[in-house]
């Protein structure tokens, strides 16, 4: 833990100098880093080993218990060590950063990096997850997306899974500028939305403006039934 430690405060220091010289001196930090966590990979898979080979035995039966639980704790976290190894050595070592399937957390694997897009937060971690709300702030249906799709491929089934809750096309549908598309505009108003607040941020259109100046718009912006995080 001393030399991890150490490690870090090393990557972390000179992370924040520029130059050719700062960027092997973080480099040379990650291999020894890597190199101290291959050791502890080494004794995990020594460990299962022997308990495989009935080296290492629990004198209890609730002691088997633990032995056997510890046992599957260290091989799965064994593999996910070694696909960090793995992507660090082709990320920071090989300069590969288009490596795919990336595993951002050890304790959630299925954490994933979400761009945003904003300023302060150009980049978040997790899974999104897109919210259907009516009226008064209700939940009537919500989803947690293995992969993150688009969102504006999400705006008419959402209005189709309203309609199948509800026994109606809702009236007013508002969303978060990210669902926006010409075609979700076309085809909601076909499927019986009579108002569509989803902002068009990317238009120039003065009357596209004044649209989403209307009392209407902003109102349903303030309440709106689709967002996802």
């Amino acid at each position: 833990m001393r030399s991890v430690r150490h490690r870090l405060i090393e990557i972390s220091r000179t992370a924040k100098q520029r130059g050719e010289q700062a960027q092997e001196k973080i480099q040379s930090s990650y291999e020894k880093l890597m190199g101290t966590t291959r050791q502890v990979l080494a004794q995990a898979q020594s460990f299962v080993a022997e308990v495989a080979s009935r080296l290492k035995q629990a004198s209890t039966p609730l002691g088997a218990l633990g032995l056997k639980r510890g046992v599957e704790q260290l091989k799965h976290f064994s593999q996910l060590t070694e696909r960090v190894l793995e992507q660090t050595q082709a990320r920071v070592i090989e300069g590969n950063t288009h490596f795919k399937d990336k595993v951002l957390s050890l304790f959630e694997e299925h954490t994933e990096a979400i761009r945003k897009g904003k300023a302060a937060k150009p980049t978040e971690f997790g899974k999104m997850v897109k919210i259907q709300e009516a009226e008064h702030q209700i939940i009537t249906d919500y989803e947690v997306f293995e992969k993150r799709p688009l969102d504006a491929d999400l705006l008419l089934p959402s209005i189709e899974t309203q309609e199948r809750l509800l026994g109606r096309v809702p009236k007013v549908v508002a969303a978060d500028a990210g669902f926006f598309s010409r075609d979700n505009q076309t085809q909601a108003k076909e499927k019986g939305v009579e108002k569509l607040s989803v902002p068009n941020k990317r238009t120039r259109s003065r009357a596209v403006w004044q649209h989403q100046c209307q009392r209407w718009f902003k109102r349903a912006q303030r309440g709106s039934s689709w967002s996802n995080s």
